[in-house]
């Protein structure tokens, strides 16, 4: 089932790890949706709907979310449109229902048709003038645009006391940015109601009166700044059906019998017994229904296993509030403005709880603000908006003592509509398993994988725990025929796993709705655990594209595809990569005859402090390329679990498929290197020192490479075994070498291992390249008598290389002696 993302939410998009920046979308051969024509029907009857976009030639089948609506008669109108017969049960649920096209070589993004419960009138203009508006009966719905600086008008007749109510889906179609505004005036052009952002309805618009007498109402629908255009397309429910803005109490327990007291209603409150889903329905909602008509659309409901308290004025301040037992679900409204509500109950020392309050999140107007307080004390923990404008905190109970919890509006505002729900409840674990929200707005691959016959698809999942840590694992029900899923565990330090799709050469072309979830892999752990799995439709043009406008869904659409021209492979590597080291992840693929198109390969996901290019290709007509990468200091110590995705042009569209999940160990460096400082004058010589200690046996030689060396620097590429205690090399400068500090020196060491390369970069050096002092004039000196000639003495031993402290002293008396010499 979907949720729906409210406009721009302040604390609702999670930051993900940079690796996420260069995944890629699953796609097969992908189809674009981009339209859907009709947007919405009448519940109960059958229309033909025409499916718009790119690559949509060979449709096989629309997937519904939601059930009630059907497809059946699909053809081809040309590559890019393909028509459809649409059934519509008669008990079809109201409101939105998501959808993906699938065709032979892949599925679309998520899009969605809207079901009412009144026969569809087309707007037909022109109807811009007021004295001039579109006659319409009561209980239609109307489908119009709002063009630039249209205001289309629409009139009924109602009776004194009939209801007049006018709902409007614009943003809600998830079509562009559209702001509706309704309006309902008379003809004298005295407005009776009118709406711009209903906080019920997110961004779009809705208005309700009783008719003051007979006569001819008027309707006014545009874009709320004259700022519409082409792609504004709304749908209007009019009638005298009713519309409640509120439903209390906002929630209730699973299959139990309760009163419920519709809210909001210019005709007036009803009270009416709803019997609730036995279990948990997301986004559950009920639907207000009198002898006049429904609601278009249902209000939503809270599910849970909780009980209810009631909220009984006057609760106003601590002594008078509302008595509970935790757990417990507090149920209340902020009637007037300035109400403040408040509820107590016992708590024992150590008990803890956490407390949801949800209001916005129901669509209520209210921006909560939620305190608890020790009775007769100020408050010991507030929260304003941890949820959007919704309020949590935990509290652990310091001693046995009365508690206080107490709501007020962030504003002061109130009204019949301000209901709120808070959920009391012992803290429990909980996993949330989705799609990272960044590939979701990539388009259709994070959400519904299209995998190839006889090959592989991966995408990215993100498991978000809440009150447990630990391993988990993450498992799929109602995969396609032929389908298997390879989800590596989920390990504690992460929260992204890439999980692998594999189809037999022989699946069925199909798709299915798969349930995603996850588990401890602690038997002792029982964690509730959801899937969710973001669309966005609509993205603001300012605040660097903030999702206004989205859908979740609960389940995860895979399907299987005709073959692909290609399938890649990672070359297993057989040694690991070291902290501080690169490696070349060898790719090759493995082509149909005639395809030789080049492959973009990349990983979509790289294990904490690891990083890989996003720009290596396998050429035109080549099978293999090299995907550099490299660890930092920090990466964790464990063998991880990688995939490559590969994406080429196929003859109608792009073809994406993936790797095997393969394995990357990433291990300590098998030795450390110590720098000694080394100085040296221009276009002279000098040793670097360079301490070597062992970590890990290796077989043979290493050759040890000193990085870094500044321009006409030189010197020799070294060998070291595993016994080796140091190494010195030998420098050679250049009259030309740059004077100055050089910090930037460091060592590549390669270790070969099972015919791999293991290449470390290790350690800091540092080379000071002095210029010259310049030589004194000296003067002529008597010649010197001649020396007897000695014996020649034995050569003398290789000198020790100097410490940076000696070369300092030496450097230091070489200088005084020079400046002595010159006097």
């Amino acid at each position: 089932m979907p949720s729906s993302r409210p406009p721009l939410l302040r604390s609702s998009l999670l930051a993900l790890p940079l690796a996420l920046a260069t995944a890629l979308p699953a796609l097969a051969s992908t189809p674009s949706l981009t339209a859907v024509r009709p947007v919405g029907g009448q519940r109960g009857v059958e229309l033909d709907v025409t499916f718009s976009g790119a690559r949509l030639g060979d449709a096989k089948e629309i997937l519904f979310y939601q059930p009630g609506v059907t497809a059946t008669a699909i053809t081809k109108v040309d590559d890019n449109n393909v028509k459809a017969k649409v059934k519509i049960a008669a008990d079809s649920p109201l409101g939105w229902h998501d959808l993906r096209i699938r065709t032979a070589t892949g599925l679309s993004e998520l899009r969605g048709f809207s079901v009412g419960a009144f026969p569809e009138v087309a707007e037909v203009e022109p109807n811009n003038d007021f004295a001039a508006p579109q006659a319409i009966p009561m209980n239609v719905t109307i489908n119009g645009v709002a063009d630039n600086e249209d205001v289309d008008y629409f009139v009924v007749d109602a009776k004194k006391g009939e209801r007049i109510s006018v709902e409007v889906e614009g943003m809600r179609l998830g079509i562009t940015l559209f702001d509706p505004y309704v309006a309902i005036l008379n003809t004298k052009r005295f407005e009776l109601a009118s709406s711009d952002d209903a906080a019920l309805l997110w961004q779009d618009a809705f208005a309700s009166v009783v008719a003051p007498e007979d006569g001819k109402y008027i309707i006014q629908v545009r874009e709320s700044a004259y700022a519409g255009n082409g792609a504004c397309l709304y749908r209007v429910q009019v009638g005298n059906y009713p519309r409640s803005t509120g439903v209390f109490p906002p929630g209730g327990k699973f299959g139990e019998t309760l009163a419920v007291r519709w809210i909001g209603d210019p005709a007036g409150e009803a009270t009416v017994n709803v019997t609730l889903p036995a279990a948990y329905v997301p986004n559950f909602g009920i639907t207000r229904q009198d002898e006049k008509g429904l609601s278009p659309h249902p209000n939503l409901f809270r599910l849970t296993p909780l009980g209810n308290v009631l909220e009984k004025e006057p609760n106003n301040d601590q002594a008078t509030a509302t008595p509970f037992t935790a757990p417990m679900a507090l149920n209340g409204v902020l009637e007037k403005a300035g109400d403040v509500d408040h509820f107590v109950f016992a708590g024992k020392k150590g008990q803890t709880y956490d407390f949801r309050l949800f209001g916005r999140q129901l669509r209520s107007p209210i921006d909560s603000v939620m305190y608890l307080a020790k009775k007769g004390a100020g408050a010991a923990v507030g929260n304003d908006d941890a949820v959007g404008p919704d309020s949590y905190f935990r509290f652990a109970c310091p001693e046995d003592a009365e508690y206080v919890v107490s709501v007020v509006d962030q504003l002061g505002n109130g009204g019949p509509s301000y209901v709120y729900r808070i959920e009391v409840s012992p803290v429990a674990p909980r996993l949330t398993v989705s799609t990272p929200a960044e590939q979701i707005m990539l388009g259709t691959g994070v959400m519904a994988p299209s995998v190839p016959r006889g090959n592989r698809q991966a995408i990215l999942i993100q498991g978000s725990r809440a009150d447990f840590g630990g391993d988990v694992n993450i498992l799929a029900e109602n995969l396609p025929p032929g389908i298997e899923m390879e989800a590596p565990v989920l390990v504690a330090s992460q929260a992204i796993v890439p999980v692998l799709f594999k189809a037999k050469a022989d699946a069925p072309l199909a798709a299915t709705l798969a349930k995603i979830s996850g588990k401890s892999v602690d038997p002792k752990v029982e964690v509730a655990s959801e899937f969710s799995s973001q669309a966005a439709f609509v993205l603001s043009p300012v605040n660097n594209g903030i999702i206004v406008w989205s859908r979740t869904v609960d389940r995860l659409a895979v399907g299987v595809t005709e073959e692909s021209p290609y399938s890649i492979e990672i070359v297993q590597p057989k040694v690991p990569m070291v902290r501080s080291g690169q490696m070349g992840l060898k790719v090759r693929a493995t082509r149909k005859e005639g395809f030789k198109a080049a492959i973009a390969v990349s990983l979509p996901w790289n294990p904490p402090g690891v990083g890989s290019s996003g720009g290596v290709a396998i050429p035109e007509g080549q099978n293999e390329a090299v995907i550099p990468m490299n660890a930092d200091g920090g990466a964790e110590l464990r063998t991880w679990k990688i995939v490559v995705n590969g994406t080429s042009s196929g003859p109608t569209g792009p073809i994406m498929v993936s790797s095997q999940l393969a394995d990357l160990t990433i291990a300590a460096p098998f030795v450390g290197l110590t720098f000694q400082a080394a100085t040296v004058e221009q276009g002279k010589e000098a040793d670097m020192a360079v301490a070597v200690t062992k970590n890990v046996d290796f077989p043979g030689e290493a050759d040890v490479s000193l990085v870094g060396l500044p321009n006409k620097v030189t010197t020799d590429v070294k060998k070291i075994t595993k016994d080796s205690k140091d190494i010195v090399y030998h420098l050679k400068t250049d009259a030309t070498s740059p004077a100055g500090n050089h910090t930037n020196l460091f060592c590549q060491v390669v270790v070969t291992q099972n015919g791999e390369p293991i290449v470390h970069n290790i350690g800091s050096g540092t080379l000071r390249i002095d210029a010259p002092l310049p030589k004194p004039a000296a003067a002529a000196a008597p010649a010197p008598a001649a020396a007897p000639v000695a014996a020649a003495a034995p050569a003398a031993a290789p000198a020790k290389p100097l410490s940076r402290l000696e070369k300092l002293r030496l450097d230091s008396k070489q200088k005084q002696q020079a400046a002595a010499a010159g006097k």
